[in-house]
Order: structure tokens, then C-alpha cells, then sequence
């Protein structure tokens, strides 16, 4: 098992994000556009997905592809405003999870590998 620790003070907080798509060209599309922009330093696409949902007052089912993205806490306003420009959900699902903990050594790189500059204060 691998040591964890608490994340830094001195790193900007790492975050997961939950994006779903409707099939994995739309999911690998987002994740290369979000990576390839600084806005992630990973994303995991996860197929074979089924969502059931409430839209517009009907009970949905659709088969749907998991994105997990991990970034930091500033560049979550504009991952979220760029996934809403390029996802053809008319509402795309965009949840921030805190992270806890986890390896000094990947929440150092997450924070090495995405971009804040430009990211709202």
C-alpha cells in the first residue's frame, strides 16, 4: 500500500470532476480539448456507463461514457465554462469533488500539470 498524506498548504487543492458524455468520441474529444488546454492534468474515461434521469418531466435511460478529471480548485471555473462551450448536452453534468488526500506525489504533479493562469481569483 502507498504512503498518503494530507495535501499541502502551499499546493492549490486538487479536485475531481465528473463529466458525462454521450459516447466515448464525444468523451475523448472533451478530455484531449480540456488536457491539451492545461484545464485537466488527467482525465479517465469510463465506457459502459447507464444513467437514468429526470428531464423535462420524463423518467430518461441512456447509455452514457464517465469522464474523471483531476485538476485544482482554480481551474475549475474555466474547465466548467469550457466543458459547458463544447459539450452537446444542452445541461452537461459537471460535478466538483474535494479532494482529501491522497499521494504527495501525484497531487504535486496534478498541480504541476494544469494550467491557472487566466483562471478567475
Amino acid at each position: 500500500m502507498s504512503p498518503t498524506a494530507p495535501p499541502r498548504t502551499d499546493l492549490d487543492p486538487a479536485r475531481v470532476i465528473l463529466v458525462t458524455a454521450p459516447t466515448v468520441d464525444v468523451a475523448e474529444s472533451l478530455a484531449r480539448a480540456l488536457v491539451g488546454e492545461g484545464l485537466a492534468a488527467c482525465a479517465n474515461l469510463v465506457p459502459g456507463i447507464r444513467s437514468i434521469y429526470r428531464w423535462k418531466g420524463e423518467i430518461c435511460e441512456d447509455a452514457e461514457v464517465l469522464l474523471i478529471l483531476k485538476t485544482l480548485d482554480a481551474a475549475v471555473p474555466a474547465l466548467t465554462a469550457r466543458v459547458t462551450a463544447l459539450h452537446p448536452y444542452d445541461l452537461p453534468e459537471v460535478l466538483c469533488l474535494p479532494v482529501a488526500g491522497g499521494s504527495l506525489a501525484y497531487l504535486e504533479w496534478i498541480a504541476n500539470n494544469v494550467s491557472t493562469v487566466g483562471a478567475p481569483e
